[in-house]
This record gives C-alpha cells, structure tokens and sequence, in this order.
C-alpha cells in the first residue's frame, strides 16, 4: 500500500520529534513521498520558524539589520541537525536566503523558506531524494493554483524516483517567483503529491489523534470521530473545526484517496479516516459540531416580499456591490435575513443599508450583532426522526435562546444561530444529549 505523508511543524518542531517521525515513516516501506512543513513551537512559549521568517523579513523590507534574526533562525536548523548527528550544511542556502532577504525576494520566498529547509534535513535524514517544491507545483499569472501543469509535471517528476521528500506551503508563479499557500497550506501541498503518486492513503500526521466530536477547549474528553466523510469534513472545517486545512480535501477527493489523521506523538492511535462515502454508521447520530462566534444578522421586512419575483436578487446585491459574502440566508413570508461576518460588515453597515433601501425598498431593516453559528454535522442525521427536536430540547434545558435555524437539503447539518454569550453552553447542551446520554 502506497501512501504520502505529511508531518505538521509540531511533529518536526525539534531533533526528538524528528526521530519519532523517521521511527514512522521506516515502520512501513509504502511510505515513499514525505511532505514536511517548517519546525513548530518546541514549548509553549517558542515561536514558530515560520513567524520567526516572516519578522526577519519585516526587517529586511524596511532597509534594517536582520543579520542576529537569521542567525537565530539558522541555529534552530543546527540544533535539528546536531541533534539527528547528520552530516550536512546548511551555510550556502542561509547565504542564499541572505541575498534574496536584500534584494527583497517578498514574504512568499521568505515564509517558504522553513518548509524548505526542513525539507533538505528530511531528505538527508531518510536517505530520499529531495524535490524542491517550487520545480513541481505551478501557480498562474494570477495567483491561483495550476491543477493542470502542476499533476502533469509532479506526476513525470515522482515517477522518477522511488522516495522524495517534497516540502508544503509553496510553488511558484510562471516567472519562478516562489508563491505560498494560505496558513496550514503544507496540507495542500501533501494532498497534491498523493493525487499526483494516486497513492493508496495520505496520512496527514499532527499532534493530534484525529477529529474529536467539539472543542476540547469547551468539552472534557470529547470523544473521537472514527471515520468522517469529505462532505461532513467539509462542513466541520468551514465552521472552525481545524485540524485539517479544509482546501486539502479537493484534490484527494477527485480520486477517491482516503486520508488518514495521525498522531506523531501516539502513532499507535488509530486516528480518524476521512472517506468518500461509507456504510460504516457512526457510533452517535451526530458526527461532529462546530461554531463560530462574530457574526451580525440584517433582518429586512416588505409586506407581499414572497409576491415580488427577483426580491432575494435584489437585497444580496446591496452585499455584492459592497464586496460582502453572506453565511445564511434564512426567510418567511415578509421577511429574509442575511447572516454576515461581522468584522466585515462592521465598516460597511451603513453602505449596504443605503443599498438595501435604493435596490429593495423595504418597509424596515434591524440589524443584530455579536450572535455565533453552531453547526451540528451527521451523516446519521438523515436516517434519524427528531434530530431538530432533541436539539431544541437540548438547548431548551440549557436556557439557550433560538435566533436561527437553517437545515440543507441534504439533511447532513443543522445550523444554529445563538448569542455569543451563548456559544459555549449551546455546544456543552447538543454533546451531552447526543454523545454523553445517545437520547
């Protein structure tokens, strides 16, 4: 069975986790393409080499000193190095980063340059080969990712090599320029390489052992997720749910590769399988919840709205024309109600509200803040009668007050709209009638 690996910056933060993540990837031989992301924090308090890139190039851009920064930064990667008793140097790249740092090379080249170097260390560590990031996968003119070129010369590239270490976060643009992903991209990039190999699993190593039903910041011990479609995956990610960069989900997704979560730290655990589709029924009827506080909802009421053909068109222009997206869009008979970001909206409130009254003239518009969005996912849902009702009871015994309900027509989720003061409780109240008591 083949697989791509992808080992996050808490698994590589040092030469001990390094050692750990070398102990996994020899374990089993079809671990041949490795995808490592910059070194993490050691301990709490550290900083991130990534951070540490982005600050040395802050100095960089403004024309002042940054050669103590690089240094340090230079000394994390020797202190790996030592630790792993490998015999290479770093000095001409840090030479190379140097120049380009003066030239100003841009925060891409700069933010990349953890990922890469890691990679150099991975490759020497594990005997692979060491693809550079930047040969192998494309970004166009206009920044945005190039599936097309990037399978066509990645796949070419791997199947010339039986192991390579390829780093995450980045490529380049058409004129070699190097162009990152967004935050937690080297997810991306490991999706791309398993799609590119059509390898048999991608395993995304964290510090994690998979997906947990909530928040263990707001529940105790949640339990964990077994297996997760993508469609499910999706819907948790987008809500805040993070242990995955939700874009990875894509390319794997198109060829029916399974990923795998994985803990570096306990790669005894299981970990959650995130699939197509399944037969294997969840243990709960919910798969997961997840939320978001810091939304804003704008209620506009017409008499006869349901009687004016082009009315909804009419009311998300007001949004569009001001470069707002909405979240939800719940509505009755007179009424429609735009649920939006509210550090968004916040600046542009009175805009749209003028827009409002010229494109839809409605008999009036209320506006409430600070409400969050708490999303209950189950595939289970669909084969289960009172998934709504239990909810309601739910937060009826927590003394939550409704603002919202809107459910797919897929019937995978239930959104729910409450007070941010609410949020914690909200959550708290749907676990334990599902998960804790299975009523």
């Amino acid at each position: 069975m083949s697989k791509v690996v992808k080992f996050g910056g808490s698994s590589l933060a040092s030469a001990e986790q390094f050692r750990k993540v070398g102990d996994i990837i020899r374990g089993d031989s079809g671990r041949r393409y490795v995808v490592p992301s910059a070194p993490g924090k050691r301990f709490p308090k550290d900083t991130k080499v990534t951070d540490m890139l982005y600050a040395c190039y802050d100095l960089a851009e403004a024309e002042e000193d940054f050669g103590e920064e690089l240094k340090a930064i230079a000394a994390r990667f020797q202190e790996i190095i030592d630790g792993l008793g490998i015999d290479i140097s770093l000095e001409e790249e840090f030479s190379m980063i140097r120049k380009n740092f003066t030239q100003k090379s841009g925060s891409n080249y700069a933010a990349s340059r953890g990922e890469y170097l890691n990679g150099i260390i991975m490759a020497a560590y594990l005997g692979y080969e060491f693809i550079d990031a930047a040969q192998v996968i494309f970004f166009d003119k206009q920044g945005n990712f190039d599936a097309e070129k990037t399978e066509k010369v990645l796949s070419a590239r791997l199947a010339e090599c039986q192991c390579a270490v390829i780093p995450g976060f980045y490529g380049a643009m058409p004129d070699g320029r190097v162009k990152t992903f967004s935050r937690g991209g080297s997810d991306v990039t490991g999706s791309i390489v398993a799609k590119a190999a059509k390898v048999d699993v991608y395993e995304n190593w964290t510090d994690v052992s998979g997906f947990l039903i909530a928040d263990p910041r707001i529940i105790d011990n949640p339990k964990g997720i077994d297996t997760i479609t993508y469609r499910e995956l999706r819907e948790l990610s987008y809500m805040g749910a993070t242990v995955l960069h939700e874009d990875a989900i894509f390319p794997v997704r198109q060829e029916g590769i399974p990923i795998n979560i994985r803990n570096t730290n306990a790669p005894e655990d299981n970990g959650t399988w995130i699939v197509g589709s399944t037969c294997q029924k969840s243990k709960y009827v919910i798969t997961g919840i997840a939320g978001k506080k810091g939304f804003c909802s704008v209620n506009i009421e017409k008499d006869m709205m349901n009687a004016e053909i082009g009315y909804g068109r009419k009311v998300l222009q007001a949004f569009e024309e001001n470069d707002i997206s909405f979240e939800h869009v719940p509505s009755g008979i007179d009424t429609i109600t735009v649920y939006v970001h509210q550090d968004e909206f916040m600046h542009k409130e009175q805009k749209v509200v003028a827009g409002l009254h010229r494109l839809a003239k409605p008999d009036s518009i209320e506006i409430e803040s600070d409400l969050a969005l708490i999303a209950v996912v189950g595939r289970g849902m669909k084969s289960t009668r009172g998934t709504a009702g239990r909810i309601f009871s739910a937060l009826a015994h927590g003394n939550v007050n409704v603002k919202m309900i809107d459910q797919g027509s897929s019937e995978l989720n239930i959104i729910i709209g409450v007070a941010n003061e609410d949020f914690e409780t909200a959550i708290k109240a749907i676990y334990d009638i599902f998960v804790l008591t299975k009523l």
